[in-house]
């Protein structure tokens, strides 16, 4: 692909880029920094996007790609206690969150999410969030198909464990609220 060509088509891919680079940095500045940068590397290598290869898939891996040296540049060893911003369902709306009840599990969901260890966070991401294929996914991280089956197992199960724990201890809460008020 030429250079022409991907600069013709990055537009239509522009949303969906921006959508994943806000949820891999959780900074709307990271996020608009990281999708220019992309952009930029992508156009000056448009060359190397092989036939065959979808153009989304592979952004999605430079801005991946991009993202990782942005960390190592800035010596970030764990962001696992990184505040998420809520505010990015503003600028990316879900139509499908019609009620209250919704929207507070969708943000209950986001911030799960965001507690997973980065590698399982991408995992989730590419595949739930973007929709992306297992052998989609693994491509764009460079990675055999059974690590991303393993990663988006090993994410679930985590985050299902913390709606279990969640439950439980609303049960435990409304127990012992039972009890005060029966005594």
């Amino acid at each position: 692909m030429t250079a022409a060509e991907l600069s013709a088509l990055l537009p239509s891919l522009l949303p969906r880029l921006w959508a994943f680079a806000l949820r891999i940095s959780g900074d709307q500045h990271d996020a608009e920094d990281l999708v220019q940068r992309s952009c930029v590397r992508a156009l000056e290598r448009a060359h190397q996007l092989e036939p065959g290869t979808a153009p989304l898939s592979w952004m999605f891996s430079i801005v991946q790609s991009t993202w990782l040296n942005e960390l190592r540049a800035r010596n970030v060893r764990n962001r696992a206690g990184m505040e998420w911003d809520d505010g990015f369902l503003e600028t990316v709306p879900d139509p499908a969150a019609r009620t209250p009840e919704e929207q507070v599990m969708n943000g209950q969901i986001i911030r799960a999410v965001q507690q997973l260890p980065e590698a399982q966070r991408i995992v989730m991401l590419l595949v739930a969030v973007e929709g992306l294929s297992y052998s989609e996914a693994a491509e764009v991280l460079d990675v055999p198909i059974g690590t991303i089956m393993s990663r988006l197992s090993r994410a679930r199960q985590a985050i299902g464990a913390l709606f279990n724990d969640q439950k439980k201890e609303k049960r435990a809460k409304n127990a012992e609220h039972s009890k005060e008020m029966g005594a």
